[in-house]
């Protein structure tokens, strides 16, 4: 199904898909469903950031890791473990969940949907039209008749700073597809990846520092989130520095140790460094510029997922390229809706004005889960606190040790974790939930579940917790806002 330029210089679809990862894949397949025909344009591989340098790789390399963990904080099994994990092995079995980097599975999965795949670079060319460069040097002509859906994700940042090229440092994509383990590792940045790749090669083998400019991990969560982490990684050795930036890098030649000069004055001597410092559209080579929009930019989309500046209502974007949620679930989401949205439209038919309607992408303000994969893991759904409060309402705020829970007793020795409920108090129903523990990450749809919903408080105290299970950290909070 796939096609080049020998096959034909033009060619005509319903829907065009740029970026073929887990958003284009989805948005794709809701468009066929809807008996549309589909062109999907990869410019790599089919599977896009999640499935070869970012979820995928990243939580293969993290579970070895939890799971030993996990053993030591048990009596019985703690003394049944012993020596260091085989880094050799988990890079193996990283490997195997990537399919060493080959995509014939996922192409075989787009053949089987009947969309057809078109390799090359894509660009917009005007309304409704895509050119394509593919890699024999062709150029494609694709026509939509419907719409054109960008789904081309983000790429790291790098700072503009003294030595930076030379220095030749890892951005998300080397820190989970090395195939070596650094002796020493340096970390800058303490949101998300870099707190989950300190936690992974530290667990490997690397001696890591994590050098944040703020004064703590995961600014976007709860604050509590930041300290278990921050305490979790320095017990397993790493060293976290808050407060402090990098200036310049020195690596002559491009190999060798990486030298990283520090605004105190001080040096820092590393075999690789890692900037996680942030995230920009890949937007910048896509000819946004022959429809009205500005090269590099994000693309601002309403709950339909259509770029509203873009006359005509032909041109979607989904996924992180919007930023209205930079998580791969909630990108998907917002594909299944893009592809009903589509669907309905190229039919003639009316869009679902409901707010939680099959065509309104509304959970990416109201109900956006994510799990951190740090040992302990860090979990959140709806506002923090903090939001809450900064966007007017009238909350409570209810906390509780997740280590009294007896579920949570039973699954480690010594368990710390905590969770939070903010509550509104004018309409009885949660706008937020954060639980930071081991094991939590299977908790969280729950929440998800009862923030989504708009689930009363009254009515929640019915729905009964398993003993003993972790799960009954929702009787224990729901006691607690009782009193």
């Amino acid at each position: 199904m796939s096609q080049s330029a020998d096959a034909a210089s033009t060619a005509t679809h319903d829907v065009i898909v740029i970026g073929a990862g887990p958003v284009g894949e989805n948005l794709a397949e809701r468009a066929r469903a809807a008996g549309l025909t589909v062109a999907l344009v990869e410019s790599e591989l089919v599977g896009g950031e999640c499935s070869y340098w970012a979820c995928i790789p990243s939580k293969a390399l993290l579970r070895p890791g939890a799971a030993l963990a996990d053993a030591r904080r048990v009596a019985g099994a703690r003394q049944a473990v012993s020596g260091r994990l085989d880094a050799a092995a988990a890079l193996e079995r990283r490997n195997g969940f990537t399919s060493d980097w080959e995509d014939s599975g996922q192409v075989d999965w787009v053949n089987g949907i009947g969309a057809e795949l078109v390799r090359g670079h894509g660009r917009l060319d005007g309304p409704r039209r895509v050119t394509v460069e593919t890699p024999d040097n062709g150029q494609l002509v694709l026509t939509a008749r419907h719409a054109v859906a960008v789904c081309t994700g983000s790429r790291a940042v790098l700072p503009d700073l003294p030595g930076i090229a030379e220095a030749r440092p890892w951005t998300s994509r080397e820190a989970t597809a090395s195939r070596t383990v650094p002796r020493r590792l340096a970390v800058v940045g303490g949101g998300v990846v870099g707190a989950e790749m300190a936690t992974a090669w530290q667990s490997l083998g690397a001696s890591v520092t994590l050098l944040v400019r703020g004064q703590g991990l995961l600014p976007r969560l709860e604050p509590f989130a930041g300290e278990l982490v921050a305490q979790s990684l320095t017990e397993a050795g790493a060293t976290i520095r808050t407060g402090v930036s990098v200036t310049g890098l020195r690596r002559p030649g491009g190999t060798g140790p990486v030298t990283l000069l520090l605004d105190s004055g001080e040096q820092l001597e590393a075999d690789e460094v890692l900037f996680a410092v942030g995230r920009a559209p890949r937007t910048d080579d896509l000819g946004l510029e022959t429809v009205g929009l500005a090269a590099g930019s994000w693309l601002t989309v309403d709950d339909t997922c259509v770029v509203p500046a873009v006359a005509g209502g032909w041109l979607y974007a989904a996924g992180d390229v919007n930023h209205r949620a930079l998580l791969t679930h909630q990108g998907k989401y917002q594909a299944r809706i893009a592809g009903a949205v589509i669907g309905a439209r190229a039919a003639g038919r009316p869009l679902d004005p409901a707010p939680w309607g099959p065509h309104a992408a509304t959970a990416d303000i109201a109900a956006v889960p994510q799990v951190v994969f740090t040992d302990p893991e860090a979990t959140a759904v709806g506002l923090t606190a903090e939001q809450a409060e900064r966007a007017g309402h009238r909350i409570r705020v209810v906390d509780y040790d997740l280590g009294q829970v007896a579920g949570a007793a039973l699954y480690a020795d010594g368990y710390r974790g905590r969770a939070r409920m903010v509550v509104d108090l004018d309409r009885n129903v949660l706008l937020g939930v954060a639980f930071v523990g081991p094991g939590v990450g299977e908790l969280l749809h729950s929440a998800t579940v009862a923030v989504a919903g708009e689930v009363p408080i009254d009515r929640l105290w019915h729905a009964v917790p398993s003993f003993p299970t972790i799960s009954e950290i929702w009787l224990r909070l729901l006691e607690t806002y009782r009193g």
